[in-house]
């Protein structure tokens, strides 16, 4: 199970917003519906997901239909905020969204378009298990409107994906690609990298297979230790080695070098797109502070500073709304200091960086000494913005750190 929610304050049982809210209508709105079924929990896994056995009092069949009421509860919160604008971004996260029918998938999407509507050129992503994409899934979501398909493929290299407890078949990653393009859909591949066991040649192979799928976009994620998980209790027994921190920043410079030679560009610290259309627009949304709803059991939602998170459990969640009540367990309003300091973190790790008059005066000094230790490009620096070198990618945190502290 993922770790407990944060502690906050409770949320009012109908959803409604504080009436001193400051709605900023120009802010982009997205919309981020979660799905947290999977067939088989990954031993690395922290998000907040269910398998079958797991679900007590909680139907895969009906969920559709319960979060549609959470779809409907807020645009009623929202109208009578004065915030309802049309979505930017949508993105089905998991879980694995596809393990739901493809129908259900499109009517979430409908009940929402209609509740909120769609800006033109809207980016609709859908995350995707390759073993559960047919070309009629991709169909069927591209008919619904999604533009765009995440595939989690993880590693090309068959040991690697046994420890992480993947159960795709590698094969199938390309199948469901070409599913994806041939639907029309942009196509986005996800890898995660420093398993235990897993070698720098393994890591090459799986690279060199992303790039074969011609895919516009590729994500590489650097695999953390989750206190509580599988993969945590075997490192502890001694079961696999720990991941190798030196290993692991030899794995991220392979991936730059080789992506950047095939015509990918990072625009953020662990993803790369072909091209500025190309780059996830709903990830950017997060990292640049917008407004978005999540829908769904254990889901965040962000508007106008506020925050606030669902119930975790799908069946929790689904009495609340069947009681026509706010799944909401709690909320918080950060103050302006905790606002700055996120938007720091947040900022640094894309390529446009972070104004450097949007630091705290006491920390623009500190400017010259990251650029100093090749942490921050000093021809950004001259031009006011505050850029990480590929060292300053690899020790981010550090660089946060520098700047907040």
């Amino acid at each position: 199970m993922a770790g407990p929610l944060p502690l906050g304050d409770p949320a009012p049982a109908d959803g409604r917003l504080p009436h001193d809210l400051p709605i900023d209508p120009t802010v982009p709105f997205s919309a981020y519906l979660h799905i947290p079924f999977c067939s088989v929990r990954c031993g690395y896994c922290d998000f907040n997901t269910y398998t079958s056995s797991e679900l007590r009092g909680a139907k895969q069949e009906d969920y559709a239909s319960t979060l549609i009421s959470e779809i409907e509860l807020a645009r009623r919160v929202m109208s009578d905020a004065g915030a309802v604008r049309p979505m930017d971004t949508v993105f089905f996260g998991g879980g694995t969204p596809t393990l739901l029918p493809a129908g259900d998938l499109a009517r979430m999407l409908g009940a929402a378009t209609e509740a909120f509507g769609l800006v033109d050129g809207a980016e609709v992503t859908v995350e995707a298990n390759p073993d559960t994409v047919t070309p009629e899934v991709a169909r069927t979501l591209a008919d619904a409107g999604v533009t765009r398909m995440s595939v989690g493929m993880q590693s090309a290299v068959p040991h690697v994906l046994a420890t992480l407890d993947r159960t795709h078949r590698p094969e199938n990653v390309r199948t469901a690609v070409a599913a994806a393009k041939d639907a029309g859909l942009a196509v986005s591949v996800d890898l995660i990298y420093g398993a235990p066991g897993e070698s720098l040649a393994d890591w090459e192979a799986s690279i060199d297979a992303a790039l074969d799928l011609e895919s516009d976009h590729i994500s590489a994620y650097a695999l953390i230790i989750e206190d509580g998980t599988k993969l945590a209790r075997q490192i502890r027994r001694g079961e696999v080695p720990t991941p190798d921190d030196d290993l692991q920043a030899d794995m991220y410079e392979l991936a730059d070098a080789r992506l950047a030679a095939a015509g990918f560009e990072w625009y953020e610290v662990s993803n790369w797109s072909r091209s500025l259309d190309q780059r996830s627009r709903h990830n950017l949304a997060y990292w640049r502070g917008s407004d978005w709803w999540g829908f769904g059991p254990g889901a965040h939602s962000h508007v106008a500073g506020l925050r606030w998170w669902n119930v975790k459990h799908p069946a929790a969640y689904a009495q609340r709304l069947a009681a026509s009540e706010s799944p909401a367990a709690g909320t918080e309003r950060p103050d302006a200091e905790s606002r700055m300091l996120e938007r720091i973190l947040l900022l640094s790790r894309i390529r446009e960086g972070i104004a450097t008059s949007e630091l705290p005066p006491e920390r623009r000094e500190r400017v010259a000494g990251l650029i100093a230790d090749g942490l921050v490009d000093a021809s950004a620096a001259v031009r006011g913005r505050v850029q990480l070198t590929l060292r300053g990618r690899l020790l981010a945190d550090a660089v946060v750190r520098e700047l907040t502290d």
